[in-house]
């Protein structure tokens, strides 16, 4: 049986950015405007995203798995352009979304990640809402998508999912544990960070659950960078992967824009994983950039 193939890519940040009302600045918001206006509209451009999604589609993936900062500055007028784009992308059988920090970057607007996305975030049997954790099974796969994104103070970008989703990941992992299925965990924060200002809270608590239930692959975004941590499970090593922002031209320690894929499939009584990396060379063209055999 062929591989199914999972596509992963994060923070989109999907420009441009429109232009706000003064009375949506007064707030946390002044603060990314500025930064936005003064230095990441530079790197964070919509033809290199445009790029990479024509070559992820290329890839012809069976699943595609969006892992947060759809938008900038959760403006209102940002969410109808980002939904237009993620439906390009594919339907929400196809594509799984979730929210990163900059989707719920201020209190007022933090709901409309979860309205305006439901169906790519809910649940094969959740009727009513999207809510956190939620379970989607495409073909051997069982996507499991967490909710890292909180309102926070400026300057600050942390992630926190809360002792409640935390309760419910560990039943949901617990009824997960006697199915033969490859269990993909989605949370927009890594498991670990460099920064105290962007680190997810209560990752420690996240590591304790996965060190006595476990999956078998972690994707994140967040930190614009290619990452991969291995993370101990009961049955061996986990590895948690992260990919650079998908719209990023290169800038300081950040690469440019880029995505991976997963060919996942039974072998024996285990898993085959293999991952593909593929982003912009430094003519700003799509081709692959290394192969690595995870299981």
């Amino acid at each position: 049986m062929a591989p199914f193939t999972l596509a992963h890519l994060s923070d989109p940040h999907l420009p441009p950015l429109p232009a706000p009302r003064f009375s949506e600045l007064m707030n946390k918001r002044a603060l990314g405007y500025l930064n936005w206006s003064r230095n990441r509209h530079k790197y964070h451009r919509r033809e290199v995203l445009d790029a990479l999604i024509a070559d992820l589609k290329a890839q012809t993936p069976d699943h595609i798995a969006v892992t947060g900062d759809l938008v900038n500055l959760a403006l209102k007028a940002e969410f109808a352009p980002a939904a237009r784009w993620l439906q390009d992308i594919g339907n929400p059988a196809r594509v799984t979304a979730i929210p990163g920090n900059h989707d719920a970057y201020v209190r007022a607007t933090s709901h409309c990640f979860g309205e305006i996305f439901a169906e790519y975030v809910r649940g094969d049997a959740e009727t009513e809402n999207a809510g956190f954790p939620s379970l989607r099974r495409r073909g051997p796969l069982a996507l499991i998508s967490l909710s890292s994104a909180v309102p926070t103070p400026p300057l600050v970008a942390t992630g926190t999912l809360g002792r409640d989703q935390l309760d419910a990941l560990t039943g949901l992992l617990d009824r997960l544990s006697a199915e033969p299925t490859f269990r993909v965990l989605l949370v927009h924060h890594p498991m670990r960070s460099d920064s105290h200002l962007k680190r997810l809270t209560d990752a420690a608590d996240l590591l304790g659950i996965l060190r006595r239930h476990g999956v078998q692959l972690i994707l994140h975004g967040h930190d614009h960078v290619h990452s991969t941590i291995w993370i101990d499970g009961p049955d061996g090593k986990i590895p948690a992967i992260g990919v650079p922002s998908a719209s990023a031209l290169p800038h300081g320690r950040h690469p440019a824009a880029a995505y991976n894929l997963f060919a996942v499939a039974r072998e024996d009584n285990g898993w085959r994983c293999e991952q593909i990396m593929r982003g912009m060379n430094e003519k700003l063209e799509m081709v692959e950039l290394g192969r690595a055999r995870l299981m």
